[in-house]
């Protein structure tokens, strides 16, 4: 019995998906959403259980066919997208995309792995709870995905990466067995801690089928700001003071570079954009700030006791010269208008054509210097490039990109100029004591980086627990490890 044959038999034709099945193939399953990967598969299965994938599993493993796990497809490094032998297995969870229970005593919900992280987010808002993971994405990512890659997102100031929200895993192992890890407990000190072994291992040690998730009360009040800043001196000086006037109620510091907003301003004329050289519909002067930042305080208290502490900070920045303008939002559409703006960043640049990105960690101390030296050096090594530069000040995570000059063909640029722009950055990002993946995982996209800046006792630790949970090497080949 062929491999094909065997899988049609466990999950019946409908959900073994090949090239033929449609004018349009595979398509939308062997590329990434950026279109810079592409593969074959031999076939896409959408197994609707635990069990069924389990079955999938085992079923490899007699025919030698690795597998590559797919939720949502939203990644940025090529983790979930075939290589182009055509003999590999792409597992879809799309199907897999139940709530499964959710105990409000506990403050937990479970979920599986296919469920899109805005249904999570609204199946805890209906019971009057909040699931605070938050992405540009979380209208297609997967609660699966976004565990496999340890997200992050922008409230994690707040509330910490996807690992930190989450209790509890099931996943079906390299061997097609099922471990069930899904109690709801805060404590449980017996042994090591497979969920967080699991948890950003991009599915090369098992497959993540389900979830228990942490869950939390709704905030009294919300409130949202957007202040231009001279610089990213100014910018930590201000996270600073957002910390101490605002505490743990401080859950968004998002800092947006210039060049990023032009593009935002360029590609989507129909959004307002603060503080870049035109009015907007919130009110502001027009002006054109080096720095924009979006402050985000979610209080447990009133809505008036948020606005005096905010309006306290506020006045406080400007005084110490390290804020030029600011504008509260005075609803909650004028708010959401503002993270649209930010939201729509990564967009606007796939507009304007393929780039290099980079998604790099940093002491926040750091994050002004390392900007000032690899700017320098960047408008060195490659004269004309432009810096798209954005991110989560809060936790040091900023996404450092880098757009061709203008006229020049973005692929063109991006195949002859990558290899030498991310060495001059992940050097400095590694003088500077930071990190080249702060949130959106190794992927394909990043195995040679991570055999090159990883010390040489993290990697033999990393390729021993890779050889001890799938030693046949079938699980998500190729991706974190060579």
């Amino acid at each position: 019995m062929t491999l094909l044959t065997q899988l049609r038999s466990l999950l019946g034709s409908t959900h073994v998906l090949t090239g033929g099945d449609s004018p349009a193939g595979l398509t939308a399953y062997e590329q990434d959403w950026r279109g810079r990967y592409h593969g074959r598969a031999l076939a896409v299965v959408r197994p609707g259980s635990t069990s069924e994938v389990a079955a999938v599993v085992q079923a490899c493993i007699q025919h030698g066919a690795s597998i590559v796990p797919q939720g949502g497809n939203t990644g940025l490094v090529g983790g979930g997208v075939p290589d182009a032998s055509g003999t590999q297995i792409v597992l879809s969870l799309q199907r897999m995309n139940a709530i499964r229970s959710i105990d409000t005593a506990n403050f937990t919900i479970t979920a599986e792995a296919g469920c899109i992280l805005q249904s999570v987010q609204q199946a805890a808002a209906n019971v009057g709870l909040l699931f605070p993971l938050s992405l540009a994405a979380e209208g297609s990512c997967t609660i699966g995905g976004n565990l496999a890659t340890n997200a992050g997102g922008t409230q994690v100031l707040r509330w910490g990466n996807a690992r930190d929200l989450c209790l509890g895993l099931e996943v079906v192992t390299p061997q097609g067995a099922v471990w069930q890890g899904l109690g709801g407990l805060r404590k449980d000190n017996t042994g090591y801690d497979l969920r967080h072994l699991l948890i950003g291992s991009e599915g090369t040690l098992g497959i993540i089928t389900a979830t228990t998730l942490k869950l939390f009360p709704q905030p009294a009040a919300s409130l949202t700001a957007w202040a231009a800043v001279p610089s990213l001196t100014a910018a930590v000086q201000l996270l600073g003071m957002a910390q101490q006037f605002l505490s743990s109620a401080l859950t968004g510091f998002e800092v947006m570079g210039r060049g990023a907003l032009a593009l935002v301003r360029q590609h989507m004329p129909q959004l307002h954009v603060p503080f870049t050289g035109e009015g907007t519909a919130l009110g502001e002067t027009a002006g054109d700030s080096p720095w924009c930042v979006l402050l985000e305080n979610a209080d447990s208290e009133s809505e008036a006791h948020a606005r005096s502490r905010f309006e306290a900070l506020m006045q406080t920045a400007f005084e110490a010269g390290c804020v030029s303008n600011a504008v509260v939002a005075s609803s909650l559409t004028q708010a959401r208008k503002l993270w649209h703006v930010r939201e729509s960043i990564p967009l606007a640049q796939a507009k304007e054509g393929l780039n290099i990105k980079h998604d790099i960690a940093l002491p926040i101390s750091a994050i002004p210097t390392f900007c000032i030296e690899t700017d320098a050096l960047l408008a060195q090594a490659v004269p004309g490039a432009r810096l798209v530069n954005f991110g989560h000040l809060g936790d040091g995570n900023l996404h450092y990109n880098v757009q061709a000059p203008v006229g020049l063909d973005p692929a063109a640029f991006l195949q002859a100029q990558e290899q030498r722009v991310n060495a001059l950055v992940y050097d400095a990002v590694a003088r500077h004591g930071g990190s080249f993946s702060a949130e959106h995982g190794v992927g394909a996209l990043k195995v040679h980086e991570l055999a090159h800046y990883k010390s040489p006792e993290a990697l033999a630790m990393m390729r021993a627990i890779k050889q001890a949970l799938d030693p046949l090497g079938l699980m998500n080949p190729g991706r974190v490890l060579d």
